[in-house]
């Protein structure tokens, strides 16, 4: 029995020993249903959260489900505590369900008389609810309202009316793509299209898909937008993104040019498949004022919303996207982190995750890169060290992050990977402008023109442009299949999301290994927080290798 590589304790904690044998097979298993919390060298610990439990459960794998993996991998008898928590807590997703009625109203089931009790006792969520003989009757415009404030109290919305179709628009993939490449679906895009849209009956058509960076997350978006085959709104994170959804779909959907519309800032086009960004859906006059452009989500008569990069889904789009619940909704990710913990909105409002793969599953198939992390722990020059230890916390970390010894390794990385396409990332933008002189290499930041940028992208592209330096503007949506080597020079602080979509970047499979590298100040707060930046990229199986530069 001592060779199972999972320690359960009645605190909820788990600690997986990563040297066993089978350790990855058991990890594996474990993320479907549990969160990191922290992975030093030798035992990783997970926790179960409510999220966790429901997200598990949206995607088919039961509570019974999740106790026989406990069992399988746990070196002694499950806690007792622990079992009664994820039944308690894991078995709330379904008891509650909202169903179609009539033209006015949804009918809420609830199949506990104490959760009915509870919810009643809220009075802001009481006022929502009708008395009915087999439940509750719920106004239409309510829907997305009450699934939010019900999962504040712990109670998922097993949501099971049927969604509006949207008016048609025929859509297919072609065979041979406009750039004369042969077409095939790979079988887990085709499994992630499968999980959100299922039979089409009630219950399905909305969710979230979690599939690394480099591995088709848009390739899946358009297989449900064939599916569908309805009018469709995506929304993504940078006129870039917009640019690269467009030329995706031209290339390898059966439509015209002319039915693709771009809506940002430059240009307002409303037409079947139309691209979005969501900086002028949050956009207004002034901080009193409404957003103007928020129309185009209720009036587009959109049979499809995509949400790409939702884990960067603005505040206020949520808000809006409450009032959308008829709507088919996919949200598309590599990482379902939130720095701002609102993932339980985003399974209320978007969908639940329905299908998830460990990063390292599909490397280990060729379909992304296989990629070496490496942290560079650097001395802070003698002129910064009284200042260093008399700062303010940001101030302490600001220092570490733009620490100019940083400069000559990022240098010599260059050097060594003199046949490699390198994008040289970083947070603060003084830093960048010097290390983009030093390396006279241009500098792509978030006041960088539109145009600008993509021509900068296009010669990355192209090979004539092997180093580019960029700010944050660069995590998220970005194609740049070449690229092999990152190296972070500074990032916001302990954010997972963002050290994961760094590393994304280099992930296009390649004929080569990848490397990315992260410099990081030795003896300083930038080390705790490189730690928590690393646990998401640890969860998914990647390790870094430590080297100290004198």
């Amino acid at each position: 029995m001592d060779d199972k590589p999972l320690i359960i304790q009645s605190d909820m904690s788990m600690m997986l020993d990563v040297h066993s044998p089978a350790a990855e097979e058991a990890r594996n298993d474990l993320i479907a249903f549990a969160e990191l919390i922290k992975s030093p060298e030798h035992v990783h610990t997970y926790a179960i959260s409510a999220i966790s439990l429901w997200n598990a459960a949206s995607a088919g794998i039961s509570i019974d489900e999740v106790l026989e993996r406990l069992k399988k991998w746990s070196r002694y008898a499950l806690p007792e505590p622990v079992v009664f928590h994820i039944k308690e807590i894991g078995g709330r997703f379904g008891s509650i369900q909202l169903h179609p009625y009539d033209d006015d109203h949804y009918l809420l089931t609830i199949s506990k008389q104490r959760f009915t009790k509870e919810i009643l006792a809220r009075k802001n969520i009481a006022e929502m609810l009708i008395d009915h003989p087999k439940g509750f009757l719920v106004p239409k415009y309510q829907r997305g309202e009450l699934k939010l404030q019900l999962i504040k109290l712990s109670f998922p919305v097993d949501d099971r009316i049927p969604l509006n179709k949207g008016t048609p628009v025929p859509i297919a993939f072609r065979s041979v793509s406009l750039r004369n490449v042969p077409f095939v679906l790979r079988d887990y895009q085709q499994l992630a299209a499968n999980s959100v849209l299922g039979n089409g009956g009630p219950g399905t058509g909305y969710g979230t898909i979690v599939l690394p960076c480099g591995s088709g997350k848009t390739i899946v978006g358009m297989e449900i937008m064939t599916r569908l085959a309805t009018r469709t709104l995506i929304l993504t994170t940078n006129v870039a993104a917009v640019h690269q959804w467009m030329a995706e779909i031209l290339d390898k959907l059966t439509i015209e040019e002319d039915s693709i519309g771009e809506y940002s800032g430059a240009r307002k086009e409303i037409k079947p498949i139309t691209v979005c960004t969501y900086q002028v859906l949050t956009w207004r006059p002034d901080k009193e004022a409404d957003f103007p452009h928020m129309r185009i989500l209720k009036e587009g008569n959109w049979g499809l919303i995509i949400y790409d990069e939702v884990h960067m889904l603005p505040a206020p789009v949520f808000k809006i996207t409450a009032e959308l619940q008829a709507i088919h909704r996919v949200g598309l990710t590599a990482t379902l982190i939130r720095e701002d913990h609102r993932e339980d909105e985003v399974f209320s409002l978007v969908g639940p995750k329905r299908y998830d793969v460990p990063w390292s599953e599909l490397e280990s198939q060729g379909w992304i890169a296989e990629a070496e992390c490496t942290e560079i722990r650097v001395a802070l020059p003698q002129s910064l060290e009284i200042p260093y230890a008399i700062g303010t916390k940001r101030e302490k970390y600001r220092i570490a992050s733009e620490n100019p010894a940083k400069i000559e390794i990022v240098k010599q990385l260059i050097a060594n990977h003199s046949d490699d396409f390198i994008l040289v990332i970083g947070q603060y933008l003084d830093q960048l402008k010097i290390i983009a002189n030093e390396l006279q290499a241009p500098l792509i930041t978030g006041s960088t023109a539109n145009a600008k940028r993509e021509e900068l992208y296009n010669l990355f592209r192209d090979g004539k442009q092997r180093i580019l330096v960029v700010s944050k503007v660069a995590n998220f949506a970005i194609d740049l299949p070449d690229a092999s080597v990152a190296i972070q020079v500074s990032g916001t602080f302990g954010s997972r999301q963002e050290e994961a979509q760094r590393l994304g970047r280099i992930l296009r499979p390649k004929q080569k290994s990848s490397h990315f590298y992260s410099i990081v100040t030795r003896y300083s707060s930038e080390e705790e927080f490189s730690a928590n930046r690393q646990k998401f990229l640890a969860e998914q199986g990647y390790s870094y290798h430590v080297e100290v530069w004198e």
